[in-house]
């Protein structure tokens, strides 16, 4: 199984100017605003996540893949790794003008979506989330796949790239020569490292957690009430990156939620277990508003 496409990335690429500088995207489909965000991790792009899944989508949608800030395609703005995820996703619809709009989120993109969603409420109509929203609560954390990504930020090499690829998926055929290549190419680059190792390398992740431990304010996942859109939460079954347990409280806390969890699959569901995971969110995304 290959991240595969019919479109052509290099035509569906575009860009906005913001006001904390541009934001690159891809755009396939005509019809309401689909904003789709990708993960974190080594060498990640909106389309390695989200290039196999546009074919389908954007017979329904207008699809919009955003390249966060900080991964090397987007400008770096030096915002933290969530709340930078979540204010780009905001200030790229104030540019494009979408005054309301689904979003599907992998792992980080699905939290940045959720912050989206409980801050402005009424813009967002559907939200998607492809595991990572929420927070461990039987299972050690960070989980298997965030040790290794913080290893590798460290200290990369491919022998530890390809230890992480592997922590992502159930099936291990799917990490490819030709991924690890395109992969490394990215995540090496001097400057996309740069910016990583202020995102997610261990000196980073010990901050944030201090910062956490001593914040006033509530975590994210405290404020899962907030959220108005109709929710469907996706879950690969064997996901060593965001394990199963962490949807219990989303699950049971956001008022209008689903939750699907897909077997044999790891954290990468839109690929993995891509025909399965495209039929269930097409399903939710073009339900009618009163069913």
């Amino acid at each position: 199984m290959t991240q595969t496409s019919t479109l052509d990335a290099g035509a569906t690429l575009r860009e906005v100017a913001t006001d904390r500088g541009v934001l690159r995207y891809h755009e396939a489909g005509d019809g309401p605003p689909l904003v789709m965000l990708h993960g974190s991790g080594p060498g990640v792009t909106g389309m390695k996540n989200f290039a196999g899944n546009l074919a389908r989508f954007s017979q329904h949608f207008r699809c919009l893949v955003l390249e966060l800030p900080g991964f090397g395609i987007s400008d770096a703005t030096g915002e933290g790794l969530v709340p930078g995820a979540a204010a780009a996703t905001t200030r790229f619809a104030d540019a494009l003008g979408l005054d309301r709009f689904d979003i599907i989120g992998n792992s980080l993109g699905g939290i940045a979506g959720g912050m989206v969603a409980m801050e402005q409420p009424d813009r967002v109509r559907r939200l998607v989330t492809v595991g990572g929203l929420g927070r461990n609560i039987f299972s050690p954390a960070p989980g298997e796949g965030i040790r290794l990504l913080v290893d590798f930020t460290d200290h990369p090499t491919r022998e530890k790239l390809v230890a992480w690829l592997h922590s992502m998926v159930f099936d291990p055929s799917i990490i490819t020569d030709e991924m690890i290549e395109d992969r490394w190419q990215q995540a090496t680059d001097p400057e996309t490292l740069a910016n990583a190792r202020t995102l997610y390398g261990s000196e980073a992740f010990a901050r944030n957690a201090a910062a956490a431990a001593a914040a006033d304010h509530v975590p994210y996942w405290a404020m899962f009430h907030k959220i108005k859109a109709k929710t469907l939460i996706t879950w690969g079954r064997d996901d060593r990156v965001s394990p199963m347990d962490m949807a219990l409280i989303p699950m049971r806390t956001i008022p209008d939620v689903e939750l699907h969890v897909l077997p044999n699959c790891g954290h990468w569901a839109m690929i993995e277990a891509k025909h399965a995971w495209e039929s269930v969110v097409e399903a939710f995304l073009t339900r009618p508003e009163s069913a």
